[in-house]
């Protein structure tokens, strides 16, 4: 990715930050403050996921039949990305990724399949299912840690620790 294309995005990400200081100032956003914490860390990590070459194709998607919702769904080459955004505003001893449980991976296998099958294409494609935490702590800069790859379309059975 070229120095223009990474200027453009930082520059979106700004206009972005902007016209939600200008929302917030007018009072607009009647959201509960865990769902703005929330909508603000999938917004970083889609621009996170641009500037590392990812072509972001869909955000909050939901099938309409299925409970649930994916934060990003993303092509990095070859590779169609489901991804779980976890946001977090301090660091507490329990890393946000770990609210990534069974339940969730479940739902969002799910919802994987379901996009998967509306897509034009003969072969499905290979997928991958990466988990990002993001940090936003007031004062400092955002930190985001990708595991990619998480979780796949099945649960390995836990071995017995003797």
């Amino acid at each position: 990715m070229g120095w223009m294309e990474l200027a453009r995005i930082g520059c979106v990400e700004r206009a972005l930050a902007g016209l939600d200081w200008v929302t917030q100032r007018r009072g607009g956003h009647d959201l509960a403050a865990h769902l703005a914490t929330g909508i603000k860390g999938e917004d970083a990590t889609c621009f996170y996921l641009r500037r590392k070459g990812y072509t972001i194709v869909a955000r909050r998607w939901s099938s309409g039949e299925l409970p649930g919702d994916v934060d990003l769904i993303a092509w990095d080459g070859p590779m169609l990305c489901f991804v779980e955004v976890k946001t977090r505003t301090a660091h507490d001893a329990t890393p946000a990724e770990v609210a990534v449980d069974g339940h969730k991976r479940m739902i969002l296998r799910r919802l994987a399949r379901q996009y998967v099958r509306q897509l034009m294409q003969q072969t499905a494609p290979p997928v991958r299912f990466d988990v990002v935490s993001v940090y936003l702590v007031p004062g400092e800069k955002k930190q985001f840690v990708h595991f990619e790859g998480n979780f796949g379309w099945s649960e390995r059975p836990e071995r017995d620790s003797v």
